[in-house]
């Protein structure tokens, strides 16, 4: 096929070899073949690409396509209409371009969250999905150009499609999933700020301590959702983590919100008790990088860190990408380490994935460290952040492969087992040297997965977040609760003995308590719908960058009270 479109310009420039002298840009015209045979390529590859039609029925689309051009004779109409004056421009290439970001972004990402698109281009991007994604930017940005010139030289020899290019743009442009959440945004832009949210914000405080705080071990697992626990429809997948959880305390329903969808938002949702709402046009510098990562508020790493904890972070990945690395050293974390600086201590520095470290690497250099910390005088917090999950198939360790057999390069699965299996090996290494003394092990996925090879197979129920909680005072138990990541953060303070303020920090609520979550009270559809329609949280998360509020009397930091439209999100029927 490659061979075909180089044959295609090839013959193209021989044949505009003999140049009239009087020569113009304009009088090249693409030949009608390349041009038909471009623009198939890229919407084979789109609809393979966002469908769940196997790349091998591109040359299908591609070739259903040039028969109905070729049909209806696209590119040499009976009756040629010339322009008045030749195209240079469409706007229609502006949907187009779009399309083509939104499918790059869905590539990469499995999935396109327009509040991820625009964290993600405020905190940085730099060193996602290592050097293969750098080259497939190239090789898309070679193919929109190569889709714009084709397109033009249609539009310029048919002059149906000049007639039909302006509903071909705004129809591009109605249907970009892209743009769906800019209306929704926009929407609290010009309507009445609404502080719901915001009221139901509770200020994380630790008001007393135990004598003996534990350690703290989070695991987060990418992508590695509770729904994979379902032997029906998963196998023996999730097993490792089901044996996990009979030593511990499991709960099943937690949720994932709006805004906490992606890794950074996963962790800030568990970690500050808040979805993860983007600087946005708060930033006053909009697409210049972000210098500080939710200032305004106080999270996990922020309250230990007061009580004596010495905090380490330690993922695969850069910690450069998506502001991972601001965020923990702006939120009391002494040790952040990333892809590039644990790189160098491996045994074989070529052993990486487009992500970064391996997990069995990253788990041996997670063990070195809790010796390390074990050495030291003072309670200790490790935050770990896996990559065996990550979509669209996951990144098995040679450990895995050894143990489970070749990975076909699709099945997630796969990845799956791996990452479960490995976690647990790892909590066997730590107990067996007798590292996890007076130590809580959460184990968290950072969000629900996205698109994968078991997609089907996982949305045909509701999907909810892996957390358990092992380690000294923890029942060993396994409870239901309508719940979301924001309310792992105050379980988890509640776990480690601490005594906060109405058992809530942030928008969270233990579920070690009996106080209804926020979505137990108010159901995820109202806070979603809230969270689209409300900037005062937003400004509180970015607080520093965003104009300064208005000054208002603080409420005491007590159990929140609502009105009849706090918890109805109606306005209060007038009195008859």
């Amino acid at each position: 096929m490659g061979r075909d479109l180089i044959s295609c310009y090839l013959n193209s420039l021989r044949a505009h070899c003999a140049m009239p002298s009087s020569f113009s840009f304009r009088d090249i015209n693409f030949p009608r073949g390349c041009s038909l045979l471009i623009i198939g390529l890229c919407l084979g590859y789109s609809v393979t690409s966002l469908t769940r039609l196997p790349i091998w029925g591109l040359p299908f689309v591609t070739a259903a396509w040039l028969a109905l051009g070729y049909w209806l004779r696209w590119g040499a109409p009976r009756s040629p209409q010339r322009p008045v004056v030749p195209r240079i421009w469409s706007w229609a290439l502006i949907p187009i371009a779009l399309w083509g970001l939104y499918i790059y972004l869905s590539e990469s990402f499995g999935i396109v969250d327009l509040s991820a698109v625009f964290f993600h281009l405020q905190a940085g991007m730099a060193d996602h999905g290592g050097v293969s994604r750098v080259g497939a930017a190239f090789f898309y940005t070679l193919s929109m150009a190569a889709l714009f010139v084709s397109f033009l030289w249609l539009l310029r020899h048919d002059h149906r499609w000049r007639r039909v290019e302006f509903f071909l743009a705004l129809l591009l442009l109605a249907s970009n999933p892209l743009l769906y959440g800019v209306t929704q945004r926009g929407a609290a832009i010009v309507t009445d700020d609404g502080a719901w949210m915001d009221r139901q914000y509770v200020k994380p405080l630790i008001l007393d301590a135990r004598d003996d705080p534990p350690n703290l071990l989070l695991l987060y697992l990418e992508s590695i959702e509770r729904t994979y626990a379902d032997r029906e429809r998963f196998g023996d997948a999730y097993a490792d983590l089901e044996a996990i959880g009979e030593e511990g305390l499991v709960y099943e329903g937690v949720y994932q919100l709006d805004n906490t969808g992606w890794t950074m938002a996963g962790m800030i949702a568990s970690q500050c008790g808040t979805p993860l709402m983007p600087a946005g046009l708060l930033h006053d510098r909009q697409f210049s990088p972000l210098e500080t990562v939710v200032p305004g508020v106080d999270c996990l790493g922020d309250l230990l860190s007061e009580q004596g904890y010495r905090l380490t972070y330690m993922g695969g990945a850069s910690t450069a990408f998506a502001g991972k690395g601001l965020f923990y050293q702006d939120h009391g974390f002494e040790t952040i380490l990333g892809r590039e600086d644990l790189q160098p201590r491996l045994d074989d520095p070529d052993y990486l994935n487009n992500w970064g470290l391996y997990d069995d690497s990253l788990y041996d250099f997670t063990v070195e460290e809790i010796r390390r910390l074990n050495e030291e005088e003072g309670p200790w917090g490790l935050v770990n952040l896996t990559l065996a999950g990550h979509a669209p198939r996951g990144y098995p360790a040679q450990r895995c492969i050894d143990r489970q057999g070749e990975f076909d390069g699709e099945d997630i699965l796969y990845s799956v087992e791996c990452s479960a299996w490995l976690a647990r090996d790892l909590l066997e290494r730590l107990d067996s040297e007798g590292l996890l003394e007076n130590t809580l092990v959460v184990i968290a996925s950072d969000h629900l997965t996205m698109r994968v090879s078991a997609w089907e197979q996982l949305i045909q129920s509701k999907r909810d977040n892996t957390f358990m909680l092992l380690g000294p005072g923890i029942p060993v138990d396994r409870q239901t609760r309508e719940a979301s990541m924001v309310d792992v953060f105050p379980t988890i303070l509640e776990a480690m003995g601490f005594t906060i303020d109405w058992h809530r920090a942030g928008l969270g609520v233990s579920l070690l308590s009996d106080e209804p979550t926020l979505i137990e009270e108010h159901s995820m559809e109202f806070v979603n719908a809230r969270m689209r329609e409300e900037n005062a949280l937003q400004q509180r998360l970015w607080e520093g960058l965003a104009p300064q509020r208005e000054e208002t009397e603080a409420a005491p930091q007590e159990q929140v009270v609502e009105t009849p439209e706090d918890a109805t999100g109606e306005e209060p029927a007038s009195v008859q």
